[in-house]
């Protein structure tokens, strides 16, 4: 039964069919009950026509429908309403009553009264001219399940516009929730990206860094140091080792849809700030690590951006800084902040300092200490060399 209804509501001509066929029905046996003289039969199957015909599409044309089924009614009443025909109502009138339902369902409020009044206004005009005086009594009594049939059409129509609004308003917001989630999708894909390429900045940009000290000094060495030589070409070999593996990680996750296949690795933190620093003092940079305590159960996502900002001071520390610098990084965790510091004292050209500056590292940096709710700055220490200063609520607003 359920399936059969949706269908019909799918195919909603075949059901006003079924309705014009039942009105075609009935007005054909009362019609050929008739016997009068004074109605042609031409007139009586063109006022059946305008009547029952438009009740087919209804819904597709509904004004137009509605109006051609009352000017059938007008016809009527200009040639066979009155008693003395013996033709004072049909059952195709009844279509009447189907127009003024369509019109408050399907158009509105307004139109819907609008069609009423003239209804109102053509059933006075029958009373007041078709009848004859010594019928009024029996018209009256006509009239009033004629206003209940009508009366009766208004409220099926308003019940039925009001459930037509509150579904198509339902589908408005539904399609507004499906266009503002994938706009979240898309947000977060996007934000997802960005982050994604940072993380492949610092790692190449580190390992990179790291990787071209270390084959300078090796290609200074190989003859006077052949066993520095031989341990700078170790630390080339592990960094870019390490390198791979993190830039498998993270193209894995551009790849991967569903993150089947993935080698997932745990996130660099805050307790990895000492790898880091050795790794850096195998490089050639001296680095000197101060942290206080309560570094270990910092959020994920606080540790490492804490953890990719030091890596990124650090590294244009190796890249710009010249050799005999030295580097101290300062991670101090407060009761509601974590202060990060990177100093160091080389001596740096104009170049570099705008280089650094401007470049896609201190954008990085800023961005997640903006990410994370804090501020960096970045500049010429007073003393002499670089300074990068960060400052990172534990609980962002």
């Amino acid at each position: 039964m359920r399936r059969l209804s949706l269908w019909m509501r799918a195919h909603p001509v075949f059901g006003d069919s079924l309705i014009a066929g039942a009105l075609l029905l009935f007005d054909i046996g009362v019609m050929t009950s008739y016997t009068t003289e004074r109605v042609r039969p031409s007139a009586l199957f063109l006022v059946g026509a305008l009547l029952i015909a438009p009740v087919v599409v209804r819904r597709k044309y509904p004004l137009a429908g509605s109006y051609t089924i009352l000017a059938g009614a007008v016809l009527q009443l200009l040639t066979h309403g009155d008693f003395t025909t013996g033709v004072p109502i049909r059952m195709a009138d009844f279509a009447l009553a189907v127009a003024l339902y369509t019109v408050v369902a399907f158009v509105g409020r307004r139109q819907g009264l609008l069609y009423a009044i003239w209804l109102a206004l053509g059933t006075l005009l029958w009373v007041a001219w078709r009848v004859g005086p010594q019928l009024h009594a029996e018209a009256v009594l006509l009239v009033f399940p004629i206003a209940l049939i009508f009366g009766f059409s208004w409220a099926l129509g308003e019940f039925v516009g009001a459930r037509r609004a509150y579904h198509s308003e339902l589908e408005q917001r539904l399609k507004l929730l499906e266009t503002e989630r994938d706009q979240q999708a898309r947000l977060a894909v996007g934000e997802e990206r960005s982050r994604i390429a940072r993380e492949l900045h610092d790692v190449v940009a580190h390992a990179v860094s790291v990787m071209v000290v270390q084959a300078d000094g090796a290609s200074y060495a190989i003859k006077s140091n052949p066993q520095l030589a031989e341990a700078a070409m170790r630390t080339i070999s592990d960094t870019g080792r390490q390198a791979l593996t993190e830039l498998r990680r993270l193209l894995g996750v551009l790849r991967s849809e569903d993150r089947s296949g993935t080698q997932w690795s745990p996130q660099p933190g805050a307790g990895d700030l000492g790898e880091l620093a050795e790794n850096l003092r195998a490089a050639g940079l001296p680095v000197r690590l101060e942290v206080s305590d309560g570094l270990d159960d910092l959020p994920a996502g606080l540790g490492l951006g804490l953890y990719r900002i030091v890596q990124e001071a650090l590294t244009n520390t190796l890249k710009h800084a010249g050799s005999g610098a030295s580097a101290v990084v300062r991670v101090a965790r407060g009761p509601d902040r974590v202060d990060v510091e990177v100093v160091d004292d080389g001596f740096g050209t104009p170049h570099d300092l705008v280089e650094i500056s401007g470049g896609n590292g201190l954008i990085g940096m800023r961005e997640r200490a903006g990410v994370l709710g804090g501020k960096l700055d970045a500049g010429p220490n007073p003393g002499g060399g670089w300074r990068v200063r960060a400052v990172l609520p534990l609980l962002p607003s």
